[in-house]
């Protein structure tokens, strides 16, 4: 090699080494084991929306889906590879593709899970809705999922084993993290007879327990939870289904799934970030965890939570691709007509916002009453609106009608209960009304109680008088004729989901006499209408609400107004009860809210409060007598509460707050009720 060459050598050569210097550090500082970001992305009640498509109407969808869900974690995964997966159950239930096909096909590969394993999920937690179908149907998605689907509060009872792995162990970026999975342990209230071998605990002890074990004996990092139960919990009364109370007795963990309530959970619980989405694939809940490693050891330094609307993002060609076999296969199946409607079961709402078929009796609530009556041969039947929008719409009937009235997979008990327990469980029923106010021009839904929950009766007459407080309100309760007496015995058709909350409650105590399991009341329903081929709309009108003076002269205005989209119809916060809050037109006037001229018009006068008059009498003093009596404060009851278990928790008897309360029915308290504890 001549001088020149070597100089242009080391020249090279020093320019190598010059770049290695800042190159190196960069590659080093990427691949750096000092610090790491991990991304967490969670679903939950996706009740079996594989492709953005709506089975019931026949048409696209823009909300929801696996398929949408599939393009932002696509994303993710780009932005992050340190990036989890996880889901929250109430998965593999929920659409005509699911509960009317593939759960029932057990021979089959479960489209769910297929599309699952597709997507790459890395757990998936177990839901009350997974047990619908019974414990054959769980064996069978656990078999086919390509990842480990947990719950950590479901045991075994012949020898107290877990039911499925309580926990999963993944390494992510050098982070050994514990993922904990539980469901709400009231699935026995819902789906009894279907989990007889199976133990449920509090979510807490366990939790509690697969945490101790992840600490000292994985030797874990960090600790994700997933829940599918509600931040406050459903019925903890009964058993421990509060995620707040596991986050307080449990603080070690890190970030937090919920679910099961279908509504939007943003926030931070002590140091654990909080996050929960809507249902059918609506949002996907995004966890971010910064972390560091000090003396060996990794610590989370920041961590947020997000949630993201999937409507905005394309549903994933691929995956839509994927599942195309299985739509095809439902779209085939909705094919036959089964029947033709001559018109539409469920009127016109005279008031925008608010379904008729909630505040009067209608054909589509009777069919379902009919249906239960006819196949089960009991006296009185009971049956609830799924769907505020449930019609049998005039013209051809298929599958997807059926499905779009009664979307659950319930199958049909018949209880005897005497006079007394027929009655207690109207009055159940009607608390869902909120008490009429003078000036109310509408009737309204108490925000507490979801719709799916107001059960509408056949086979006896009533009135329910909203003018009275909740446990009041049934009125002139009439069966052929006759007044019901406590002592009368009737067959009573229920859903099974319905009897299992009634008896946990103590409102009903028999055992079933009848019980169509395995046909599902939809099926019942399919079959009606097969039969009779032709259906028009046809209401007994045993029923109707009263109490309420709707007439005032500015009603039609106000309505108008509604129907107009001027005036909202209020609803709950999450969004999941409509019609929280009656429209008040004195409320309306004291706000400002009815213009001047449309006043004058209907000559209404507001009148100005008289200004007290100034007095110079001097004050007297009046000595107050000193009582003995005990303090008392009053306590808000609670969807789930009974009697017995608040005065347990106030350290008292059931008997002295019956007392307390001049309660008339000890056993019969309704949510939002406020009763004296001491």
């Amino acid at each position: 090699m001549n001088f020149k060459n070597k100089k242009i050598f080391s020249l090279v050569l020093s320019l190598m080494l010059l770049v290695g210097i800042f190159i190196v550090p960069v590659n080093n500082a990427y691949a750096s084991k000092d610090t790491v970001n991990i991304t967490i992305l969670g679903t939950s009640d996706v009740h079996g929306n594989v492709i953005n498509w709506s089975y019931e109407d026949g048409k696209e969808i823009e909300e929801t889906s696996l398929a949408k869900i599939y393009s932002l974690v696509e994303k993710v995964r780009k932005e992050n590879p340190n990036t989890l997966l996880l889901d929250n159950g109430d998965t593999v239930q929920g659409t005509i593709l699911t509960d009317d096909l593939y759960n029932v096909k057990l021979e089959e590969k479960h489209p769910v899970i297929d599309v699952m394993n597709f997507m790459g999920y890395d757990s998936m937690t177990l839901g009350n809705h997974e047990f619908n179908f019974g414990l054959d149907l769980v064996d069978k998605i656990v078999k086919e999922a390509e990842f480990p689907i947990l719950s950590a509060n479901i045991y075994n009872k012949k020898d107290n084993s877990y039911f499925v792995k309580p926990y999963i162990i993944k390494e992510v970026g050098g982070v050994k993290i514990g993922i904990l999975g539980l469901t709400t342990p009231n699935v026995p209230k819902w789906d009894g007879v279907k989990v007889t071998d199976l133990n449920f605990e509090a979510m807490d002890k366990a939790a509690a327990k697969a945490i101790k074990e992840l600490k000292e004996k994985e030797k874990v990092d960090i600790i994700i939870a997933t829940a599918h139960a509600g931040v406050n919990g459903e019925y903890d009364e009964l058993g421990g289904d509060s995620v707040k109370k596991v986050i307080e007795n449990n603080p070690e963990i890190e970030a937090f799934l919920v679910g099961h309530d279908h509504s939007t959970v943003k926030e931070t619980i002590g140091n654990t970030v909080v996050g929960g989405p809507r249902n059918e694939g609506r949002q996907v809940v995004r966890f971010d965890l910064a972390l560091e490693k000090e003396n060996n050891k990794w610590e989370v330094k920041d961590r947020k939570v997000d949630v993201i609307d999937v409507k905005e993002f394309e549903a994933s060609k691929e995956l839509v691709a994927y599942a195309k076999k299985y739509h095809d296969t439902t779209l085939k199946f909705l094919e036959e007509v089964i029947g033709e409607v001559t018109e539409d079961f469920h009127p016109a709402s005279e008031v925008k916002g608010i379904p008729e078929a909630q505040v009067r009796d209608t054909a589509v609530m009777d069919l379902i009453n009919e249906v239960q009556l006819k196949n089960s041969g009991a006296d009185v039947s009971a049956a609830a609106l799924f769907k505020d929008s449930s019609n049998l719409k005039k013209g051809a009937v298929n599958f997807a009608s059926v499905f779009d009235i009664y979307k659950f997979p319930n199958t049909l008990k018949v209880v005897e209960v005497n006079g007394k327990e027929l009655k207690d469980y109207m009055e159940w029923s009607a608390a869902y009304y909120n008490t009429y106010k003078p000036g109310d021009v509408t009737i309204s839904f108490n925000p507490e109680i979801r719709g799916y929950k107001y059960d509408m009766f056949a086979g006896v007459d009533y009135k329910i008088d909203i003018s009275k407080p909740a446990g009041e309100r049934i009125v002139d309760l009439k069966f052929k004729g006759e007044p019901v007496k406590e002592t009368d015995k009737f067959k009573l058709a229920i859903n099974d989901y319905r009897y299992s909350g009634l008896k946990t409650e103590g409102i009903i105590s028999g055992e079933p006499i009848y019980d169509s399991d395995p046909i599902s009341l939809r099926s019942m329903i399919v079959e009606h209408i097969r039969n009779l081929k032709t259906l028009e709309p046809k209401t007994d009108n045993n029923w109707e609400i009263i109490g309420a003076d709707l007439d005032h002269p500015l009603r039609d205005y106000i309505i108008k107004q509604v129907n107009e989209g001027k005036i909202q119809i209020p609803t709950s916060e999450d969004g999941r009860t409509s019609n929280v809050k009656a429209l008040n037109v004195n409320e309306m006037i004291d706000a400002g809210l009815i213009p001047e001229e449309v006043l004058k018009e209907h000559n209404i006068k507001i009148e100005k409060p008289v200004e007290e008059q100034v007095t110079t009498e001097p004050a007297v003093e009046v000595k107050k007598e000193v009582t003995t009596e005990p303090a008392v404060k009053k306590y808000s009851v609670k969807t789930g509460d009974v009697l017995w278990r608040i005065a347990k928790k106030f350290n008292t008897t059931w008997q002295r707050l019956a007392e307390l309360n001049n309660l008339k029915n000890p056993h019969l308290i309704f949510p939002n009720q406020e009763i004296l504890v001491p």
